[in-house]
């Protein structure tokens, strides 16, 4: 069981705005999962509401910052992967997060110097950190938006002005479904963003579950039900249906630490509730 990407992913979700102008006034009233990532992480960038929340899941989850780590080296295999094997040379990050190095521009660019990268995310000190980081880069932009209005982000004239819809995307939605309720219609939300792309695009996702804890991990869901964004762990069937027939890179959907590892397992080490899997778009 894990909590969204933060550090370089948030919740992505619940927030609108543009990547300029004025930001929206800061919620420090209720805890923000892109903020609690960060005190994960070890980060400063978060508030006491949302430390005191982090404490209350780490009590009922201590293996989360563990968890927080396996999800960005997952995030960042699989950067490295629809680049070098996959040849994308644009990547659509929702629920990018507070900033932290290396940066999936980054990662990308290791490899392929000029990698665009389109970072959108609901939290307005995401959004603030990441554009004072990243103004003067003319293949990057950070926009506020709603994963929740994929229409409206996907026509955000910030996005549009460094993604082109006609040459293959990567679109990074690393734990970030799983604070989308099924009311919320998370299916829809994810074939309007796959329809948008073309032919040789790819799909990046990670999603919290609970199949491989007990029951008690139930508290640590229940710490977000005051947060701006609520959990919503799912099963391996319900996460591998977001991949519709798009089709997967070995070895499929699998929990995130055994998705071509680039260490050795640490066999004491304890399971990791976070599924992940990467994708191609043939037709």
């Amino acid at each position: 069981m894990t909590s969204p990407r933060g550090g370089d992913a948030g919740s992505g979700s619940g927030g609108s705005g543009s990547g300029g102008g004025t930001s929206p006034l800061i919620d420090t009233s209720r805890p923000h999962p892109a903020r609690m990532y960060d005190y994960f992480l070890g980060g400063k960038d978060n508030y006491e509401v949302d430390q005191e929340a982090a404490e209350r899941f780490i009590k009922a989850a201590p293996e989360v910052r563990l968890a927080v780590r396996a999800n960005r080296r997952f995030m960042h295999r699989a950067v490295r992967h629809v680049v070098g094997e996959g040849g994308v040379r644009q990547i659509l990050d929702i629920g990018t997060g507070l900033p932290t190095e290396p940066n999936v521009h980054q990662t990308a660019r290791a490899i392929a110097p000029g990698t665009r990268v389109a970072y959108v995310d609901n939290d307005p000190i995401v959004s603030a950190h990441a554009r004072s980081l990243l103004d003067d880069d003319d293949h990057t932009s950070v926009v506020l938006a709603d994963l929740r209005d994929p229409r409206a982000l996907l026509d955000h004239p910030d996005v549009r002005r460094v993604i082109d819809f006609d040459e293959p995307v990567a679109l990074l939605l690393v734990a970030v479904l799983h604070f989308l309720t099924e009311e919320e219609n998370p299916d829809a939300v994810v074939a309007t963003l796959l329809d948008a792309l073309p032919p040789g695009s790819h799909l990046v996702l990670s999603h919290a579950t609970l199949d491989v804890h007990d029951k008690a991990r139930e508290d640590a869901v229940n710490v977000y039900k005051n947060a701006t964004a609520t959990m919503n762990p799912r099963g391996h069937a319900r996460v591998l249906s977001f991949f519709g027939d798009l089709a997967l890179a070995e070895p499929g959907l699998v929990l995130v630490p055994d998705w071509r590892p680039d260490e050795p397992p640490q066999h004491d080490a304890p399971p990791i509730g976070m599924y992940g899997g990467v994708a191609r778009k043939t037709r």
